[in-house]
Formats: C-alpha cells, structure tokens, sequence
C-alpha cells in the first residue's frame, strides 16, 4: 500500500507541474484569463491531493496497511481525476455541463481526508 500510494502521488504531483505550465504557457491566449484561473483551481488541488497522497504513503509505512488508509488515499486520487480533471476538461473545451462533476470530486476529498484523521485520531499513542 506504501508504495501505491507513493508512486501515485508522485506521478500526480509531477503531472500537476507539467499541467499546470500547460496552463500558464499555452492556455491564457486560447481561453483568456477567467477561464486560467479555473484551470488554475484544479492545478493547485491536485498538487495538494498529490501530497497528501504522499503522505499517507508515509503513514501506512509507519501505521501499517490498514482499509481506512487505503481508502483514504482511493478518495484522494479519484477526487484528482473528478475534480480537477473536470476543471481541466471545463476549461479546455468550454462544456459548462462538466463543472457538475466537480462537486463529487470535491466530496471525495473530505472523505479522504476524515478517513485519514479517523484512522490518526484511532492509532494509539506511543
């Protein structure tokens, strides 16, 4: 599970980079400004998720493989592919039907993260 978790966010985080100077290099003169800043949105959520992908990557190596971490760290990264995924795909091709996806992403996160602070708060402490 460590090294899923791993790999997945580091490849995040590096895709994050690589999207986001797409973002700031090629796009603004396509779609104008308004439009990069919702791109932008999902740049910086997913670089956030990315990390803290990595960081349950580092709790299971430390906590142990457990299916609340695992789960956690699932919501997060489908919670980059809906949520940032939909902003890039809303801002590139203009389909304002795809912001509506967005929410559920979004939803992903929090229960990412609540999995991950139950799983903290239930680890007893050393």
């Amino acid at each position: 599970m460590q090294r899923k978790f791993m790999i997945l966010g580091t490849l995040m985080a590096m895709l994050s980079v690589a999207i986001g100077a797409f973002g700031a290099h090629m796009l603004e003169p396509i779609v104008g400004k308004s439009a990069v800043e919702v791109y932008e949105t999902g740049v910086q959520y997913q670089m956030m998720h990315a990390l803290g992908l990595i960081l349950i990557a580092f709790a299971a190596g430390s906590w142990g493989d457990s299916r609340r971490l695992n789960f956690a760290g699932w919501l997060l990264f489908v919670g980059i592919i809906l949520f940032s995924g939909s902003l890039y795909a809303l801002t590139i091709s203009g389909v304002k039907i795809l912001g509506a996806i967005t929410p559920i992403g979004g939803v992903a996160f929090i229960i990412g993260w609540l999995l991950f602070m139950i799983e903290a708060y239930s680890r007893k402490k050393q």
